[in-house]
């Protein structure tokens, strides 16, 4: 589940940086939750 949110969050933001309209701040906050969501998901897996 945390993988397809994070695949989700990267793929909006390639298509923010690709596409000619840009929502500004909003587009890099999706990039940095998806960071953060992989780093959980790293993290979660190293425990188990």
């Amino acid at each position: 589940m945390l993988e397809t949110i994070a695949i989700v969050l990267v793929v909006l933001w390639i298509l923010g940086l690709v596409s000619s309209y840009t929502m500004g701040g909003f587009i890099h906050a999706l990039l940095v939750i998806a960071i953060v969501v992989i780093l959980i998901r790293v993290i979660q897996a190293r425990r188990a």
